[in-house]
């Protein structure tokens, strides 16, 4: 994975070295988490603020942690519910995105859930979040499919991801800023 950004999203200052390993593992949690709730809200119908609340409550931010659930207790809860809330917000013109990009005869609901919850929550960091890096959102989200797949789901995930960074923010491609093969 590559160091993220040093600038503090919420103020715009710069944030101290010995802080940002912290901060981007917060944010590699609240990553998770998203695609968790994305699924979620894709999977039985939740409304995506009923779910943001439900996080909060019930994984994030020391909330007791069902045995079998990853620690999401040190996720950053703000960048979390921008990626829910701001996927939600913006569900067609991102899926419509996703399906521009998809292989020929493939529809948006042939990809497995999860996919589509991961592929949903970067393509809102892509449109945007242009203070993170290019291959930071590709990093991270090829890093969360490794979590749940191996081989051809992870694959197919780096994939999707590079052809919609390529579509989104084309300018992130120069030397070394592509995302990673993988």
């Amino acid at each position: 994975m590559t160091e993220p950004s040093a600038i503090d999203d919420t103020h715009g200052a710069r944030a101290e070295p010995h802080q940002r390993p912290r901060r981007a593992a917060s944010r590699s949690a609240a990553r998770l988490a998203a695609v968790q709730a994305l699924f979620q809200i894709d999977s039985v119908g939740l409304d995506p603020h009923a779910a943001v609340e439900e996080f909060r409550a019930h994984r994030l931010g020391g909330a007791d942690i069902d045995e079998g659930q990853p620690d999401l207790g040190h996720a950053d809860t703000k960048h979390f519910a921008a990626i829910v809330l701001g996927a939600s917000i913006r569900a067609a013109e991102i899926d419509a995105l996703i399906a521009s990009v998809l292989p020929g005869d493939w529809s948006l609901y042939r990809i497995d859930p999860v996919i589509r919850a991961l592929l949903r929550a970067g393509c809102f960091e892509l449109l945007a979040r242009d203070d993170v890096p290019v291959r930071v959102v590709a990093d991270e989200y090829v890093s969360i499919a490794n979590a749940f797949f191996e081989g051809v789901q992870t694959g197919f995930a780096n994939a999707m991801l590079d052809a919609l960074a390529r579509r989104v923010r084309p300018e992130g491609f120069g030397a070394g800023h592509g995302p990673t093969p993988g």
